[in-house]
């Protein structure tokens, strides 16, 4: 579709006595906006099936209304050389009850004798102007047509993107909300979705988890976070080659995003060591995510399919002396030396509520001389 064929198209139009005003407006600027839009990824025969049905719907609405009858027409577009033809169709059929939609055996055989009763007679009726109005009509269904087309392909090119990670760039906020560009589309990082005490400057570029893609009647809507558990697990398996090739399985995750994380890990291969190889050498990999997430403090740990030992490494850095468990309740007693138990509870109790988090086990720590007391 270049300017050759926009130019065939104006001498077709011309020739047949239709006004190049009213209705060349229309098929022109549909594949102009056709050409701008095919480098969008929408196909060439979808524009033009598009263009026909608008005309379609142009001539129904000024063409073929009789009485309370409208006729069905069919819009053909010569892909070659743009001409137009408007074909009515009528139903054969023994007895017409209806001019408008049905034609008698006898007067269909006029066209072709090989007509029965129940076939649809095509009879072109392209009328030699179209008016302001049916080429106006034909022109909004076009523009609505490519710009559905253009959502739709937006929606499954990011759909497919859904729980993983991309990056964008901070554009604007309001109302406590960031807008981040990804390039063909804004998204939303909502106030909940925020990590703690990060600034979000115009043009900083950000690593975003995508939670959800919507498909909403104004186009696709995409929500990303920076505080999903998800975006540390992504992060992971980007920085770390054995957990990508599944080497080295991420088991649970536990964020209190911005503060700290919790990271369960499990070698498949007795030979890796799954902790050494998050760390990664001189611990570049781990620091790489740290860094990425603005210092947020990262532990590593080994997962154990033994739930006491699974406790007792998922408080780290605290050493564990002793973990008694319920498996009713699925509870814990944890008892440490004295001069643990605060590393254990940490800070505002974040240690040990992030462990319980991570197990799935409620956990209760004393300390040695409390639980002699105790006893």
């Amino acid at each position: 579709m270049n300017e050759e064929f926009i130019g065939a198209l104006r001498e077709i139009v011309k020739e047949k006595g239709i006004s190049e005003e009213l209705l060349f407006t229309t098929i022109e600027d549909a594949l102009v906006a056709a050409y701008k839009v095919k480098e969008k990824g929408i196909s060439e025969e979808l524009l033009f099936t598009t263009i026909e049905d608008a005309l379609v719907a142009a001539y129904k609405k000024n063409y073929a209304t009789t009485g309370s009858s409208v006729q069905n027409v069919r819009v053909s577009m010569n892909r070659e050389n743009g001409e137009i033809h408007v074909y009515a169709q009528k139903k054969v059929v023994d007895m017409v009850k209806d001019d408008v939609n049905d034609i008698s055996l006898q007067d269909a055989r006029r066209y072709s004798p090989r007509y029965e009763i129940g076939d649809v007679v095509e009879i072109e009726v392209t009328p030699r102007t179209f008016g302001r109005v049916a080429a106006q009509s034909a022109k909004q269904v076009v523009v609505q047509r490519i710009k559905e087309a253009e959502r739709n392909i937006i929606y499954n090119e990011f759909v497919e993107k859904e729980y993983d990670i991309i990056t964008g760039t901070v554009i604007r906020k309001d109302k406590g909300n960031v807008f981040v560009d990804l390039g063909r589309i804004e998204a939303v990082l909502g106030p909940t979705e925020q990590m703690h005490g990060e600034e979000y400057n115009f043009n900083e570029r950000l690593k975003l988890y995508i939670v959800e893609v919507k498909n909403t009647t104004k186009g696709a809507q995409v929500i990303v976070s920076r505080t999903h558990p998800g975006l540390v697990k992504r992060l992971f398996e980007l920085e770390v080659p054995e957990i990508y090739e599944g080497v080295v399985e991420i088991k649970s995750i536990a964020r209190e995003a911005g503060s700290r994380t919790k990271i369960a890990v499990h070698s498949n291969d007795e030979n890796v060591d799954p902790m050494g190889a998050c760390v990664g050498p001189k611990g570049i990999r781990v620091q790489n995510i740290v860094n990425e997430l603005k210092n947020e403090k990262i532990d590593i740990i080994k997962w154990s399919k033994l739930p006491e030992e699974y406790i007792a490494n998922a408080l780290s850095p605290a050493k564990v002396l002793d973990v008694t468990i319920d498996e009713d309740n699925k509870s814990a007693k944890v008892i440490v030396d004295d001069n643990q138990l605060s590393l254990a509870i940490g800070k505002e109790g974040q240690n040990v509520r992030l462990a319980a988090k991570l197990t799935g086990w409620k956990i209760d720590i004393k300390s040695k001389s409390q639980a002699e007391k105790a006893e």
